[in-house]
């Protein structure tokens, strides 16, 4: 039977209207397209995403100060229990729950091919699905590892994400092959990481038990952006910022030659030593020529229990 010759139609490129890239997080995040955030088991990823999700619920985000509209986000986790973790979870990061979704799944397990996904983000138009891990959404008979079968899977998500502009995250663990790029140790066929426009790698800090880092690992659509570090105590979640690691230092388990937050408070230990207080301009000064973030002296400042007091209009940073 001879195979059915499908008609030649062309496009010039003069038709296509050009598009900026939009982001739910810049550089990290990008609407319409798909973002992979993988790690070892037990290494906060999943904690990083609710996080995300509580932050964007309310119309934050991790180190802005300015309020957007919140977002509705649809979070479908096959791994812990709706009730008795997802939730209690979300109320401790203080999201509005009213704006985060589940897809029901207790007729039916969902899958990434399923018609109920499309149905769900046109109907509440949300700007971020979650799917954590990537590997409980395949579908029966599917193999993660098979190319084609990887290829089907990715194209019609991203075929998605772009129709409805939203971001989609897909949460995936690391496999065992030690000593490997970031690209490989991610589970499953190397299309997976190929599709994905933003790669995220969230692992431990080598001699910080509590201090875990996020290092982008690609990136198609913008320049890298910096690696952050986030805290995991008793206490909870909380947000460090920007952090000196690289991806072979997390996947290797290398202390990092550089900590910035750490350097932020000996900076403030010894500016004490000298002054009693200073003016904000002039430690943004010196923090800025030591290549400190404002977010991480931020977080110095919040540890060292340091306020800020305003005199004859110029604020200033009491340091003891």
């Amino acid at each position: 039977m001879s195979e059915v010759k499908t008609e030649l139609k062309m496009i010039s490129m003069s038709e296509i209207e050009s598009q900026q890239i939009e982001w739910l997080w810049y550089p990290y995040i990008p609407y319409g397209k798909i973002t992979i955030i993988q790690g070892d088991p037990g290494e906060g990823k999943t904690t990083l995403v609710l996080n995300l999700a509580a932050n964007l619920s309310r119309g934050h985000l991790f180190e802005e100060e300015s309020i957007y509209d919140p977002k509705i986000i649809i979070y479908q986790t096959a791994e812990d229990g709706l009730a008795d973790t997802v939730k209690p979870r979300l109320e401790s990061a203080g999201a509005n729950c009213n704006n985060i979704l589940v897809i029901d799944e207790s007729d039916k397990s969902l899958s990434m091919v399923d018609e109920r996904i499309e149905e769900a983000l046109k109907n509440t138009k949300a700007k971020l699905l979650i799917l954590d891990p990537i590997q409980a959404y395949l579908g029966s008979g599917m193999d993660m590892n098979r190319a084609n079968e990887a290829r089907d899977m990715t194209k019609r998500l991203s075929a998605l994400a772009e129709k409805y502009k939203c971001a989609i995250v897909l949460v995936g663990h690391m496999n065992k092959a030690s000593g490997n790029k970031a690209a490989y140790r991610g589970i499953g066929s190397i299309d997976f990481y190929a599709v994905a426009r933003s790669v995220l790698l969230v692992g431990r800090i080598e001699g910080e038990s509590n201090l875990r880092a996020m290092v982008q690992i690609k990136n198609n659509l913008a320049a890298f952006g910096h690696s952050k570090a986030f805290q995991l105590s008793e206490e909870g979640f909380k947000w460090i910022g920007d952090y000196y690691i690289s991806a072979d230092e997390v996947l290797g388990g290398i202390a990092p030659k550089v900590n910035k937050y750490e350097r932020a408070i000996e900076l403030l230990k010894e500016l004490s030593d000298e002054k009693h207080m200073i003016p904000s301009k002039e430690i943004l000064e010196i923090a800025n020529e030591e290549k400190i973030s404002k977010r991480t002296l931020e977080n110095a400042k919040q540890s060292l229990g340091i306020k800020a007091k305003k005199i004859n209009d110029i604020w200033y940073w009491i340091l003891k």
